[in-house]
């Protein structure tokens, strides 16, 4: 606090400084003396990517582990036309005469992150991607094969290893024309050359129809307790074997439950949230049918109820 002349008080009195909105406001009667004030002291914040780093530097763009030189080369910008660039689009030349040797890795890595912002993916998915495709390339091994399709294969592996699966066609949807097959060799491929790089079997996780189900509620817009029945009916769904696919087994489950409720959803609906084909959601209901009084909650709907759903 500091002594400052108040024109309200018409005398001298202390001041509070509000470093956040850096308002500079006096005690006695509050009146805001000065407001957005710069602070012109030593900021001591560190912006490194390791926490125990205590550099407070806090310019350049962010380093990437990945590359050689850690993403910090220089690049010389293009003449604007103004005076003295002679000297600029001389050096621009040599620089682009030599290669980047980075540039593959650099087009990939920006391709994989903005395939995982249109998909809504967490850092971690983004980052094991690229790892995974760093390893591919390691091998120069992935030349002449379809590079939409492996960044999506790439993708789909990091999701699978994270626990957070999707399904090939949502990753398809963002490939950038990349086919469900073209992905699916990609995948196979390389989880090939991964298998021999490591000498050993490579673990992508197992997929659970559980894990679409809250996804697929929310395409659908479903209420609160119809998205908690669908998740408990569907942890019920493993005790029993039933030979369908995760995500056809999910999508089967939420047309249960929604035909259990006041907002029941048509099969094409249920399509059009999930992905899956009509015919094969009607053909997975079929199957779950003789089960669904042991799978559906029993505070979410009573057996009379169940027994008046059609068996096709």
């Amino acid at each position: 606090m500091a002594d400052v002349h108040c024109p309200d008080c018409k005398r001298t009195t202390e001041v509070v400084l509000d470093r956040g909105a850096g308002d500079t406001v006096c005690s006695d009667c509050g009146l805001v003396l000065e407001s957005h004030s710069i602070d012109e002291t030593s900021e001591w914040r560190t912006f490194a990517d390791e926490s125990g780093d205590n550099d407070p530097a806090r310019v350049g763009g962010p380093t990437n582990p990945l590359l050689a030189d850690a993403g910090l080369s220089t690049v010389i910008s293009k003449p604007n036309g103004t005076a003295g660039d002679l000297l600029t689009s001389s050096i621009g030349r040599w620089q682009n005469r030599g290669s980047n040797p980075y540039r593959t890795l650099i087009f990939a890595f920006q391709t994989i992150a903005t395939m995982s912002d249109r998909l809504g993916l967490v850092a971690t998915i983004k980052d094991r991607a690229n790892e995974i495709y760093k390893r591919i390339e390691d091998q120069k091994s992935s030349r002449g094969r379809n590079q939409d399709a492996i960044y999506a294969a790439c993708l789909y592996i990091a999701c699978r290893q994270e626990d957070k699966p999707r399904t090939v066609k949502e990753i398809c949807s963002v490939a950038n024309g990349a086919t469900k097959k073209e992905v699916g060799r990609a995948k196979e491929y390389i989880m090939k050359h991964l298998q021999l790089e490591m000498g050993q079997s490579v673990e992508i996780g197992t997929i659970h129809a559980g894990d679409f189900m809250r996804r697929f509620c929310s395409n659908l817009g479903m209420a609160n307790q119809t998205v908690k029945a669908a998740q408990e009916a569907v942890q019920k769904t493993e005790a029993f074997d039933i030979r369908r696919s995760p995500i056809s087994i999910a999508a089967a489950v939420i047309y249960i439950v929604t035909q259990l409720s006041e907002d029941k959803k048509l099969f094409k609906d249920v399509s059009v949230a999930t992905g899956v084909a009509e015919g094969t959601i009607r053909n997975s209901y079929k199957d779950l049918y003789p089960h669904i009084p042991k799978i559906i909650p029993s505070w979410y709907a009573q057996e009379e109820v169940i027994k008046n759903l059609c068996s096709h």
